[in-house]
């Protein structure tokens, strides 16, 4: 395995190859030669490429993992499959729906494997939710509902240390839109992916928030299914404190079913003192599961892990080519809906949508 790119997130998703006993992380590429040194000893790995291209030419390399921001994306994962190498790359997959077919073409013509690290698939506790709506747990799900709630005070380690440069480019135009493209996709995500279904008609009102959140955001959407119907809201709340190892945030889940409903009560946060699962049935029992790892650390891992495996096992990983491009027009639909005050068939984006603010803090270049 190679990495490109140690920035803010490399150290969570560069674990999970560290640490799988069929994989070497065999050299890091990152133009910051004194950092990238650093990082190599500590991971104790043995080469370190300053050039994309001097590191694709590496024979030993079989596989690698784009951590780089994401309008580099289309040329990184370009240039790794014309190299023959196989391609996770980091969420969001692309800043348009054209770049992102552009990747998959390239993929594909290839032969490589390709996919995005998307860490919300490798959730543990939304895992089980998944598992226990296959088993028919709660019946047939007809409301996935999705809150994202931002406390403008945490105390975080991990935040406290994370670099500023790694959101520069986030909150100018080399980002499509703000909190909505860049973190919630993991939302979207969940949601395609605990449903199984595609979603034809979103509606939605985002309003401008501080820094790069947008916030309040509320979003209604309708899957293909015609009883199955997705809330989601994001909120900010600037005095309000929350408990959290990372960024001061927190996320919970509620499928409800026509014989009960499944809650997961965290993500990236600990805001409730509450099992990470929690499952009413038909009969008016509960069922906790408390004893699921329920830490985000390990959805970073988890997700790089499901990577190698998958690509010992000559399977196709998650998430895929076709499932990223859907939650990547789920995004825009959600500005689009909001911009032009319409229901949106998310299939139609095959460009990019931004809020009509963005971008908040232009470059000076």
């Amino acid at each position: 395995m190679g990495l490109v790119g140690i920035g803010n997130i490399a150290p969570l998703n560069a674990r999970g190859y560290l640490d799988h006993p069929d994989c070497d992380v065999v050299a890091i590429c990152e133009p910051r030669e004194e950092k990238a040194q650093h990082v190599a000893a500590e991971w104790n790995v043995p080469k370190v490429y300053t050039s994309l291209d001097a590191m694709l030419e590496d024979d030993e390399i079989d596989a690698v993992e784009i951590l780089t921001p994401t309008h580099m994306h289309r040329d990184h994962v370009v240039a790794a499959a014309q190299a023959g190498k196989h391609i996770s790359v980091q969420k969001p997959i692309a800043n348009s729906v054209t770049e992102a077919r552009e990747m998959i073409a390239a993929a594909d013509k290839a032969g490589v494997v390709f996919r995005v690290s998307e860490c919300a698939l490798h959730y543990p506790p939304l895992m089980k939710a998944r598992e226990l709506i296959a088993e028919g747990a709660i019946g047939t799900p007809n409301m996935i509902r999705v809150k994202t709630l931002i406390g403008g005070k945490t105390n975080s380690t991990f935040g406290d240390s994370l670099e500023v440069e790694g959101y520069i480019w986030r909150f100018n135009e080399l980002s499509p839109g703000g909190h909505l493209f860049d973190d919630v996709w993991h939302k979207y995500a969940a949601a395609l992916w605990l449903a199984g279904e595609n979603v034809r008609s979103v509606q939605s009102v985002v309003r401008q928030g501080p820094l790069f959140f947008e916030a309040p955001t509320a979003a209604f959407w309708e899957y293909e299914r015609d009883d199955l119907l997705g809330l989601m809201e994001v909120t900010y709340a600037p005095n309000m404190f929350l408990r959290s190892e990372f960024f001061g945030a927190d996320e919970f889940f509620e499928i409800q079913g026509s014989d009960g409903f499944i809650w997961v009560t965290r993500y990236t946060g600990q805001m409730l003192d509450l099992p990470p699962v929690m499952l009413y049935r038909a009969d008016g029992t509960t069922t906790s599961y408390g004893d699921i790892d329920a830490s985000w650390t390990s959805s970073m891992s988890g997700a790089s892990k499901h990577f190698v495996d998958s690509l010992l096992a000559g399977t196709q990983p998650d998430m895929d080519g076709e499932l990223a491009i859907q939650t990547l027009q789920l995004a825009f639909a959600v500005y689009q809906a909001s911009n032009e005050r319409r229901p949106v068939d998310p299939s139609t984006i095959e460009t990019s949508v931004s809020p009509p603010w963005w971008p908040i803090y232009p470059s000076k270049a």
